[in-house]
């Protein structure tokens, strides 16, 4: 369901002028206004998910075929040696639009680093807490 005080479903539902650069009945794929680089479109479903907890698994799914798609056509097109297909879920995740979207980002070479972290070490007994955290 769309929500009215929501800015990401009134662009996704084209009652905000976008540049969009697909649509179907289900998403929308838009340049970002502001984007990390040349070709930068996030993906936008139509209806209102918070975010990837509230997404259902076929709509999710559908994401990841649509991301693919429009990989290969940025790619393509303009001329991309690689893409981040980035999506934050929560505000420690730097998710700022509450609205589930997913962000794809051309990257060319000697282009600037847009997603990097600097890799941690852990020792094994860690390792092996958090794997038993995870699996329940």
């Amino acid at each position: 369901m769309k929500r009215d005080d929501c800015i990401f479903c009134k662009l996704a539902n084209g009652d905000i002028p976008t540049r969009s650069v697909y649509e179907d009945d289900e998403f929308n794929v838009i340049m970002d206004a502001s984007p990390a680089s040349k070709g930068h479109v996030l993906i936008l479903p139509k209806e209102h998910y918070a975010d990837i907890h509230e997404i259902p698994d076929e709509t999710a799914g559908k994401v990841m075929i649509l991301a693919k798609k429009m990989a290969e056509r940025l790619t393509k097109n303009l001329n991309a040696d690689g893409i981040n297909i980035v999506q934050n879920n929560g505000e420690a995740a730097g998710q700022t639009v509450f609205h589930f979207h997913c962000h794809l980002i051309p990257r060319y070479t000697g282009g600037s680093s847009i997603v990097t972290w600097k890799p941690q070490e852990l020792p094994t007994e860690e390792m092996d807490a958090i794997q038993k955290q995870i699996l329940g």
